[in-house]
């Protein structure tokens, strides 16, 4: 199991950033993804209402929100400052490439993301993860390092901080709903202040 850990969530992502892949990295974690469906349907010991369990969401929106607000005067500020030709450029540029993802990022990028790091990982391992901030801990960092593919230390700094916080989240609530809710706000948030280009690799935002 030590081995399959570290292969499935340290070596494959650090060999996918030296690697071009095509269609970039979205098949690859839908593959993921059903393997894990999978798993889940054979294990017992997993509570599959943790893969929605939606009345945990409306106690955990005042802390989301909350959180989010300062985020986004600190995106928009942070954008605004150093990079302001940058400032809301999806939105302004493209804002048909801007609606499709704020349709399908929450399906096809964030709740497969959810699964894999938040639910997957803190299941099928937390016999090697000693308590809850190493298991956090170790879901942030490999989220970063899936991260690594788009090339700069942007996405990665960010993904590091956000799989902290979705990590404690998942812990808190057992709810990958409200975890994915939280996740597609920060995710939107970046694609429309400015910093969406960190995130994705397609037809340029102009």
């Amino acid at each position: 199991m030590v081995a399959e850990f570290i292969l499935v969530f340290f070596a494959l992502p650090v060999a996918f950033a030296f690697v071009k892949i095509p269609g970039g990295p979205i098949p690859i974690l839908l593959v993921l993804c059903i393997a894990v469906a999978f798993s889940f349907r054979r294990a017992r010991d997993f509570d599959r209402r943790d893969l929605w369990r939606p009345s945990a969401l409306r106690p955990a929106l005042p802390s989301i929100l909350r959180l989010w607000a300062l985020a986004a005067v600190v995106a928009v500020a942070a954008v605004g400052l150093f990079d302001r030709s940058h400032l809301f450029d999806l939105p302004r540029h493209n804002p048909g490439l801007w609606v499709l993802i704020v349709v399908a990022y929450p399906i096809v990028s964030v709740y497969p993301q959810e699964l894999l790091f938040r639910a997957f990982l803190l299941h099928r391992y937390r016999t090697l993860l000693r308590n809850d901030r190493i298991a956090a801990a170790t879901s942030a960092v490999s989220f970063a390092l899936a991260h690594l593919l788009f090339g700069n230390p942007v996405a990665v700094a960010l993904t590091l901080v956000g799989g902290w916080l979705f990590a404690r989240r998942y812990q808190r609530t057992r709810s990958l709903l409200t975890v994915g809710v939280e996740h597609a706000a920060y995710g939107l948030l970046i694609f429309t202040v400015g910093l969406g280009r960190f995130f994705y690799h397609g037809p340029d935002f102009g």
